[in-house]
């Protein structure tokens, strides 16, 4: 009989630009996330417990300063009052600071190209990437959180846990977000540090933190409710003593807006490979 034709034998290998890994890479997505965690958790004292004393210094000198627990704002004690503002402003400056010195550290040292080399989507990178500065965030909240909790006189009991969770985790994304425009942007860690000192603690520290923008003047009102750290602050602090000083909606609104524009401006700038790719 006949033979019939020779059929093709399979290739061990895929055709050239034929995707291997369909849909998300979760194994590469959990492991730069763990090297992120692994990273600044390996240098923890810095990292962790550093920001954790350096806000409770801020409690007990404002504490001191401005009249102790027994004066209030918005109807509670300062303690309390003062107490979430501080816990959040540590967790979203230590997110802006995992990010930049992930991508700056790469980019000086040439390590960046591990990052980039995975077989990882550019969606996937920035997940990865913000996923660390959030947990970050959330572990140097946590601590502040436990020491206060044991301050004499000071509340941090939590009202509605929704919402600290909430802006606690948008606020980190956000500043997380602003990192890592910083960190590709910048060519040397004075850039870097450059932003942190005239960007993020200015507008972090005239945000309502230790203070209620009622108080102030209408033009400098004016000015607070266009910083979106306050209203971070205002609903992350409304988490703890239920009462906000603006509405939440509208606050969630802004952050959340201003969070999507950084991601697709991060997103794009990581495509492009501006100042990333040699």
């Amino acid at each position: 009989m006949p033979e019939g034709p020779a059929s093709t034998p399979t290739p061990r290998f895929r055709e050239p630009g034929v995707p291997v890994i369909r849909g998300v890479n979760w194994t590469g997505v959990l492991t730069l996330y763990l090297k992120e965690v692994r990273r600044f958790f390996k240098v923890q004292l810095q990292t962790i417990w550093a920001p954790a004393i350096t806000t409770l210094l801020f409690l007990a000198i404002f504490l001191v300063a401005l009249g102790g627990i027994k004066r209030e704002v918005l109807g509670v004690p300062y303690g309390a009052f003062l107490g979430p503002g501080l816990i959040v402003m540590g967790m979203i400056q230590n997110a802006f600071q995992n990010t930049t010195s992930t991508l700056l550290i790469g980019k000086v040292q040439g390590t960046i190209v591990d990052v980039l080399m995975p077989p990882l989507s550019h969606g996937e990178v920035l997940a990865s990437i913000l996923a660390g500065a959030v947990t970050r965030a959330w572990m140097v909240g946590l601590a502040i959180w436990l020491a206060m909790a044991f301050w004499p006189g000071v509340d941090v009991g939590i009202a509605n846990p929704g919402l600290v969770f909430l802006f606690g985790t948008l606020g980190s994304m956000l500043l997380a977000l602003m990192g890592v425009l910083t960190g590709i942007w910048a060519d040397k860690f004075d850039h870097g540090a450059a932003v942190t000192n005239f960007v993020v603690q200015p507008l972090t520290l005239l945000s309502g933190t230790f203070y209620a923008i009622d108080r102030l003047p209408p033009f400098a009102q004016t000015l607070s409710s266009l910083n979106p750290f306050f209203y971070i602050i205002d609903g992350f602090r409304a988490g703890f003593i239920g009462i906000a000083e603006t509405s939440l909606v509208v606050g969630l609104i802004f952050v959340g807006g201003l969070t999507l524009l950084l991601w697709g401006v991060s997103y794009a700038l990581l495509k492009s490979g501006w100042k990333i790719r040699a």
